[in-house]
Formats: structure tokens, sequence, C-alpha cells
């Protein structure tokens, strides 16, 4: 959120902010009143859904939207409990008189956060044209009428769905012991339940809902995930599954305790969709993700297409048939086929699927991969620069074009998103300035640490040159 005074201002997907600063009762009436006066506008009698997860005031927050949504004469369908966003994204996607959905949550945000995602009839993500229209609409006083909604079960046709998608023969013979940590958020109770009901012993942490997290953020990703990576080797589980605060993405952690990264286990997912399930076509990536997503493709005989960062350059590929998984960076997947949009409950259900088709460990399935696409090491810097020296690196960075960074020379620069250095082994680094802060991030991969660290450092120097 950028507040100026009463301006609110809507991010990628919708709006957050601290609740000390401006996400409180009055501004998200606010963002209602103009949600409602636009999807009233468009479609007259719509039903819309809204949901809402674990965090401070949320069922409250979901309710009043609700109560103003509907007195524009818009049908509203509300969550009767905290649910995972793909849950309301997944029930408006079924619904053909849906027209949006509404989600209360700042997602794996610390606790100190609110936010109010919006998404479309077919629960993806809205253009940046409907956004920019509904912060037009936002009045300094919103309407106070509130109309009659419907409270129902987002959480038990989609969970029920989420079970058709999977072999559960397979895992109901080998009853894997999976450590399940939905990190306080809105998937807790929820996958715990699904898995249960597919014949997995499940061991469940941070089942309590706490406003607080636990002390934690609802980040699947170290040091937040320490204590299920210390629960998996405790308890001799064959796996540990993460959600992060809606539960959109996921994580996985072996049966030796380690935490793996989205270069290994995308292309797990990948290989199982193709081998077990039969998909064939398109993988979307972002232009940061591992370039051993881009190896199992092709080893798979898959096309792959890299987009500039965003969950919603990877939504507008998937509008064509063709694309069988999106992917982000960090680990966020989406499955067209399933819906339009990001769910960390169907992954952590495909890695159970494929834990017990294989017949093998996670560490052996891993060493396996890395057998056939090799391994690369990531990872990202973040330089924090003033307002000013940030505005004068962004008004260089359209010319510069390195021929030599860190004794190599690129095979390609691209400027699709910042400045992307690609060689010939595979490695690369980008250079992207943050598109809401005055920051300047960096991205590294290279087969060795040292190399990519060496490719990070010459970036960095870059940057400080440029300005």
């Amino acid at each position: 959120m950028d507040r100026r005074g009463d301006i609110i201002r809507f991010g990628v997907d919708g709006w957050k902010a601290r609740f000390d600063d401006g996400f409180d009762a009055e501004n998200v009436a606010r963002v209602a009143d103009a949600l409602g006066v636009v999807w009233a506008d468009a479609a007259p009698g719509a039903t819309i859904y809204v949901g809402f997860d674990t965090r401070h005031g949320s069922r409250e927050f979901a309710q009043l939207v609700a109560g103003i949504v509907s007195a524009y004469g818009l049908s509203v369908k509300v969550s009767d409990a905290p649910c995972p966003t793909p849950a309301v994204a997944w029930s408006c996607a079924c619904d053909e008189f849906a027209y949006g959905a509404v989600i209360i949550t700042a997602s794996e945000l610390s606790c100190e956060y609110g936010g109010l995602l919006v998404r479309g009839s077919d629960g993806g993500p809205l253009p940046r044209a409907f956004l920019d229209e509904v912060e037009q609409a936002i009045s300094l006083v919103p309407a106070k009428d509130s109309g009659a909604f419907e409270e129902c079960d987002l959480v038990g046709p989609y969970l029920d769905h989420l079970a058709t998608l999977v072999d559960r023969g397979s895992i109901a013979a080998r009853r894997p012991r999976v450590v399940v940590d939905a990190m306080c958020g809105s998937g807790t109770a929820h996958l715990a339940r699904l898995l249960g009901s597919l014949g997995c012993d499940v061991i469940e942490m941070h089942v309590e809902q706490r406003e607080d997290f636990g002390g934690i953020h609802p980040d699947p990703r170290d040091p937040w995930a320490d204590a299920c990576e210390q629960a998996v080797v405790a308890h001799g589980a064959d796996l540990g599954l993460l959600l992060d605060g809606d539960a959109d993405r996921a994580a996985v952690v072996d049966e030796k305790g380690n935490l793996l990264p989205a270069r290994v286990i995308v292309p797990m997912l990948l290989g199982n969709l193709v081998m077990s399930h039969g998909a064939h076509g398109r993988v979307v990536t972002t232009l940061t993700c591992s370039a051993c997503i881009n190896r199992e493709a092709e080893r798979l005989g898959c096309e792959t297409t890299p987009v500039p960062v965003g969950f919603s350059r990877i939504y507008r590929e998937t509008l064509d048939k063709d694309v069988i998984m999106g992917v982000e960076e960090y680990g966020g997947v989406c499955i067209p086929s399933h819906l339009r949009e990001r769910d960390g409950l169907l992954v952590c259900l495909l890695a159970v699927e494929m834990l017990a088709r294989s017949g093998k460990t996670v560490s052996q399935m891993t060493a396996e991969l890395e057998g056939q696409i090799g391994t690369m090491s990531y990872a990202r810097r973040d330089l924090r620069l003033d307002p000013a020296a940030s505005q004068a690196f962004r008004n260089v960075l359209p010319g510069l074009n390195p021929g030599d960074l860190a004794g190599k020379t690129p095979v390609e620069v691209s400027h699709a998103d910042g400045l992307r250095a690609q060689f010939d082994d595979d490695s690369w680094v980008l250079i992207r300035p943050s598109r809401t802060s005055s920051v300047v991030r960096v991205y590294a991969e290279a087969s060795t640490a040292p190399a990519r660290d060496a490719l990070l450092t010459a970036a960095c120097d870059l940057v400080k040159q440029g300005i």
C-alpha cells in the first residue's frame, strides 16, 4: 500500500498494509465499496466469493466486505471458516454465475500486516486496468449500507476435488508418515485432514490459531521452516510439507530434514505430471527461475516459456490451453488444468503421490534427479538504495550491456525485466529494480557457489557503477 493521506494504492493483486498504518475497518470498507461499485456496474446480480485467513480480525473484515458488496445487489458467498486462497479461487472458478472473489489475507507477510486480495471469475488475478478502476472508485467515506450474504463451506468441496487429482491407491498402499506445518495459516487442519483421508500417518504442527503465528513468519523457507525440518527427523517421517499463510505456496522437506529448493522440487513435480499423469505442453517460468527447471523440461520434451517476474505474467500465458505448469522462482506452482492460480495444497498432494509411486525416499529421488540434470547453486542479494540513487540506476539500466561479468562473456543479454545475462554453461545473473521500493534485486545461478557468488558480486558492482 502506498498511503499519502487517504490514498490507497493496489499492488499487483490487491492491497496490503500494516495494521498500524492503514489496514483497518474504515479503509477495508472503502475498498469494498469501490469493488461493489465496479462489479455491480460490470455484472449486475453476479456472485462474489469472500474468504479469509487466520490473521487479526480477518473474519470480521470478510463479513464487512460481504455486507458492503451485497448492498450493491450482488450475491455474496462467504466462507464459514478460515480457508486457503486456492479454495476461494477454485469455488469462484467452478461457479458459472461468479464474477470475482475477495480474500482477506496478507499471505506470507508477518502478523503485523493485513491484506485484501482480489480475483477474477476464473480464480486468477485481475488485469491492472481493473485494479486501477477500483482505485479510482475509492471514496473518502464509503457507503454505510450493508446487505445480506450467505455463509457456506468453501473448503470441503475443494478438498474432495483435490483428492480426485492424485493416485489414492498408491498413497494408501505406502501410508507415508508426513509432518504437516501450515504455519498457523489458513491451511491449518485442512491439508492434514485431506492427507489423513488418503491413508497418510500425519503429524501436524502449529495447529493453534494464533494471530502472532507463534512468533514465526508464515513463509515456508528458512529460518521459519526450521521447526518442521527438526520434526521430520524427530518423528522419522518420510517427508515434511509446509504451507504459507494463505496456502497458495508450499515447500517440501526430505526425510533427512533438508528443505528442498525450488530447483529440485519443481523438476520432480514436472516429471510426475508428465510421466504419471500424461501431461504434455509448455512450462512457463519467470526469468528468475532455476535453469534446472528448463533442463528437466527439455529432458521430458516440454517447451519452456520465460516471462518477467510476477504471477500475472504466468497467468496470461495459461490462457492458452497448452500450458501444463506455471512456476515462480520461490516455488509458487500453478497447474492450469486444475486452477489458473497457485495452489500449495495440490503441490503437497503431488509430492506425496510422487513419493508413494516411486518406492524411494525423497533424498534418493533428489539424487536421481541431479544425476539426470545436474545441480546448480542459486542465490539473491538485495541492494537498498536511497530513492535518488534508485531512480538514477533505473535511468541508466536500459543502456547497460556488459561484455564481461566475473570473467565470463554473456551469450545473451536481455532487458525484458531489468538486465539478464545468460552464459553458455547455463549460469546467469539478473539485475532487477523493485517496482515498489528503492531496492535493486540481484539474482544469480551457477554450477558452484563460488561461481555464483562471483556473478552476484560483479552484478552488484555494476549497479554501484551505474549510480
